[in-house]
């Protein structure tokens, strides 16, 4: 892979000593950080004058009445305002937003894909995204949409947000930098990041090229799901989250900054980098997680518990119970069920499930389902092993095993996900996945006592 550098270095806040170097853990927390001594007003959030001529500027990433209300408070060299001037529509014709349900594609059924192949094409995060599934709808505020990137280029003074979404970021190849306005994020497969909704930031190809997922969260935030009965630990624990350091560039150069709202594209010419935010603090802000200190909980006498115990994070929908986005992870763990079909078993499901697999064999899918690639199984369309699967689960030796060499995740949502041209015409589509079951036999025998 070709390595690229950081062609314009930000100037940071002093790094934490030891593992969290560049980083603050916790989901959720307060932060607060500093580029520059002095920089971050003490005990008040808007005095008459900054320190160094800085402006302060709130960021929301909630209404002001919210339980607790999700802010944070910048102090940069300009303010916003700057950052905007006239907008041009553009097109980036890979990049679809909900409700996008073409009459010609079927989105009903069970669908599997290859890995997108990544192209001789320059691509950079905006051009090399290609979207597969849309659901709900962005101007309503609720829903998703999925997408793989495939990126071989950094953004050269240009710079990008989504005034829609939320962006969840897996990577499955390469490694990339967020460079956000609260500061930078650098991630790589076994990884993801959350990018929020309204922050600018640029991405640069640290590794390339890089291949990876995106779940883009038109609804609200994503959170750490409710444990009940599991307790205060295991599953993704709050101080494995990592929320950057204060950064910011002083560079007078024309640059572009491109919008995403309400589905569209937009651009305004500027004549500066809009990352200079010298210290922030709030509890609104980027951050990414390492699924390697994921810890799964599972059964441990008998029966296949539901995927949502691996549930890493969950953006609520309004209705109890039922999120509009689980994020859910299918990493290295131990089986040790008794008398137990232990793969996920056969089943319909109001939620629609989206898979993509970073790395190894998922358990279910031994064959066909590689690195790279994506499966969707829509609301109430069945699913489960295949016929391999089924057989080897059924007449294994029941000892302790460990699963190994597997890590694969869902995007779980109450609403239908719908295909785009892009993943029925263009993305490589494996026709045969629908005839993995074809081959599973009917065993039933009405003898009393037969197993």
């Amino acid at each position: 892979m070709n390595e690229q550098s950081n062609p314009r270095p930000m100037i940071q806040a002093p790094s934490h000593p030891g593992p969290h170097e560049g980083y603050m853990p916790g989901f959720g927390n307060d932060f607060e950080t500093e580029a520059l001594p002095g920089a971050l007003p003490q005990g008040m959030n808007s005095p008459q004058k900054v320190n160094y001529g800085l402006y302060g500027e709130q960021l929301s990433g909630t209404a002001f009445t919210d339980v607790r209300p999700e802010r944070t408070w910048c102090y940069r060299i300009r303010p916003s305002v700057k950052h905007s001037h006239r907008y041009t529509k553009i097109d980036l014709p890979h990049w679809k937003s909900a409700p996008c349900v073409d009459p010609d594609v079927i989105s009903l059924g069970q669908y599997r894909w290859d890995p997108v192949p990544h192209q001789d094409t320059p691509l950079t995060w905006l051009t090399g995204m290609r979207t597969m599934t849309t659901a709900g709808d962005v101007n309503m505020q609720v829903g998703m949409a999925t997408h793989v990137y495939l990126v071989t280029q950094s953004m050269q003074d240009e710079y990008f947000f989504s005034a829609d979404s939320e962006m969840l970021v897996v990577p499955q190849e390469g490694r990339l930098r967020f460079a956000t306005e609260l500061g930078i994020i650098d991630v790589e497969p076994q990884e993801i990041a959350i990018i929020p909704r309204g922050l600018v930031y640029r991405v640069e190809v640290l590794d390339g090229p890089a291949r990876g997922f995106v779940c883009e969260n038109y609804g609200q935030k994503f959170e750490l799901p409710g444990r009940g009965p599991i307790g205060a630990n295991c599953m993704a624990n709050p101080r494995d989250f990592k929320a950057p350091v204060a950064a910011y560039e002083d560079r007078e150069v024309p640059s572009t900054i491109t919008i995403k709202w309400c589905g569209q594209f937009h651009t305004s010419k500027i004549a500066q980098s809009p990352l200079d935010v010298v210290a922030w603090h709030g509890n609104y802000a980027p951050y990414k997680y390492d699924l390697k200190t994921y810890c799964p909980v599972g059964a441990i006498l008998f029966d296949h518990p539901d995927p949502s115990i691996f549930t890493v994070l969950t953006a609520p929908s309004g209705q109890p119970g039922t999120a509009n986005i689980d994020f859910v992870l299918f990493r290295e763990r131990w089986m040790v069920a008794e008398d137990t079909f232990r793969p996920p078993w056969y089943h319909k499901n109001i939620m629609s499930e989206l898979m993509g697999n970073i790395y190894g064999q998922y358990d279910a899918k031994p064959k066909g389902f590689v690195p790279g690639g994506i499966s969707l199984h829509n609301m109430m369309i069945p699913h489960g092993p295949d016929q391999q699967a089924f057989e080897g689960a059924s007449n294994a030796d029941l000892k302790a095993e460990k699963l190994d060499n597997t890590m694969s995740f869902m995007f779980e949502t109450r609403f239908p996900q719908h295909l785009t041209p892009f993943a029925a015409t263009e993305a490589p589509l494996q026709d045969d996945y629908i005839y993995c079951w074809e081959t599973l036999e009917k065993k039933f025998d009405g003898t009393p006592g037969k197993k």
